[in-house]
């Protein structure tokens, strides 16, 4: 597999937000950065990007590293968007989506690089090119439609909520 001491840490950092974000998912429909879970996702994801910039199988500056820091600004303005007032529904819809957007982006790199790598000595894929690469993201891209058109929904009842109480 031939990982750096900083593609080890990479990883294991990078696991550990995949995790969080889907504990996240199943309790409570969203990252929610109100929660642990969230909060060790939004975390966890900066270190991983920020970690992606050090990294680097072919030298230089490349699409993975732009991926990186665009993972970055997102799950940013989403923490911003979340540290606004609470009441904020449209601010709520942004935050959603950019947390569910960069969850999508993260899978990118990773299906890329886990199946290029895995079995170790006959890896599933043969180069970023594979169609098993193309397909696995398809697959991950309809989720990722598919939750954020549920995130929507469910956001759309808590504002109509919000609007009956007041």
């Amino acid at each position: 597999m031939g990982l750096s001491n900083l593609g080890i840490f990479h990883t294991i950092i990078g696991i550990t937000a995949i995790i969080a974000a889907v504990i996240s998912y199943i309790r409570f429909g969203k990252i929610n950065l109100s929660h642990s879970t969230g909060r060790i996702y939004f975390y966890t994801t900066v270190v991983t990007s920020l970690t992606a910039l050090g990294i680097s199988k072919h030298g230089g500056f490349n699409a993975g590293h732009i991926f990186a820091l665009f993972i970055v600004v997102l799950v940013g303005i989403a923490y911003l968007l979340h540290l606004r007032k609470q009441g904020n529904t449209r601010a709520r819809f942004f935050e959603n989506f950019l947390l569910s957007f960069s969850f999508f982006l993260s899978w990118v790199p990773t299906v890329n690089e886990t199946l290029t790598r895995v079995p170790v000595g006959h890896p599933l894929a043969k180069a970023p090119t594979d169609p098993i690469i193309a397909k696995t993201l398809l697959v991950i891209f309809m989720l990722f439609i598919a939750g954020s058109v549920y995130q929507f929904i469910t956001q759309r009842k808590i504002k109509r909520q919000s609007r009956h109480n007041a």
